[in-house]
């Protein structure tokens, strides 16, 4: 279209909805909250234990981690108990294992023994995508391999692709449904 001023006007706006803003914890807890309010699942964010040095009103300004946390998410759903840790990374070649702590590690193999169903999300941030990998999978790569990170390649072949949504954001109950 031409305007008045002979200057050629073109509507080439872009806009990018894949990150939206906000980061995979926010949307793992937004979508957390659309399974509770449908009646879909119960699945918390676990708080890490602290204690507390001071206050100032209501504010923290010194403490501590009292123990090592565990991960970061847990509840139940169609009867079982989940258990998943969600990270981020930059890197759009791999993750890096230094983001995930043995203790961590371990207590996803316990679920995984014990009858639960426990998994990594890992949205690598500069590639928009978002995988779901189940702990034996993301175990078997770290017990196999003395590398520092697992290449994106192995998540594509051994996990799955969270494709956006609007509601819920983050749906992985659906890479979980195949699986129950």
């Amino acid at each position: 279209m031409n305007y008045p001023n002979k200057k050629e006007h073109t509507n080439k706006t872009y806009i990018e909805y894949g990150n939206r803003g906000m980061t995979l914890e926010s949307d793992i807890n937004s979508s957390n909250k659309y399974y509770l309010d449908n009646d879909i699942a119960i699945i918390h964010k676990k708080p890490t234990p602290t204690k507390v040095i001071k206050l100032e009103g209501n504010r923290i300004k010194d403490g501590f981690y009292e123990i090592p946390s565990t991960t970061d998410y847990n509840g139940l759903y169609k009867g079982k108990y989940i258990d998943f840790e969600a990270k981020e990374t930059r890197s759009k070649t791999s993750f890096p294992l230094n983001n995930i702590h043995k203790h961590q590690i371990v207590h996803l193999i316990k679920i995984n023994e014990h009858g639960g169903i426990s998994f990594i999300i890992i949205r690598f941030t500069s590639l928009n995508k978002t995988f779901l990998i189940f702990a034996k999978d993301f175990v078997n790569y770290f017990k196999n391999n003395d590398k520092k990170s697992i290449p994106l390649s192995y998540i594509e072949e051994n996990g799955y692709l969270i494709k956006d949504g609007y509601n819920p954001i983050v749906d992985y109950l659906k890479i979980v449904d195949k699986f129950i």
